[in-house]
């Protein structure tokens, strides 16, 4: 039993060593990071930006992905050009709309004539 308790202490002794030398590795990386100015990962994007594109390139990406979601959804690529207004709204026409506010009054008629007969 008292080797057992010896090689558990020794096992814990060398893990306390081991975490102290990946404390001192880990500051030692930091600091080479620090004199590089980047992180020597690759992976990580911590506040760093990542190449300036110019306004023309975003721009040339922006009408490239607006092609492509054009495309997607069965459109003309001229529908999202520069110069072709499209107001998006469907109008309707002078009978159409008289139809709606005819049923609209016939509606709240209705409602009026309910709301009489409770109160009577």
């Amino acid at each position: 039993m008292a080797n057992l308790k010896s090689a558990l202490n020794q096992l814990r002794e060398e893990r306390k060593q081991a975490h102290s030398q990946i404390e001192r590795l880990n500051s030692a990386i930091a600091v080479l990071e620090g004199l590089t100015g980047r992180n020597s990962s690759g992976n990580s994007h911590s506040g760093r930006r990542g190449r300036t594109i110019s306004a023309s390139a975003r721009r040339r990406m922006a009408e490239a992905q607006k092609a492509r979601w054009a495309k997607v959804r069965g459109r003309s690529r001229s529908a999202g050009k520069k110069g072709v207004k499209s107001s998006g709204k469907r109008r309707l026409s002078a009978a159409a709309r008289r139809k709606i506010a005819d049923a609209q009054r016939a509606r709240w008629a209705r409602v009026r004539a309910q709301q009489a007969k409770k109160a009577a």
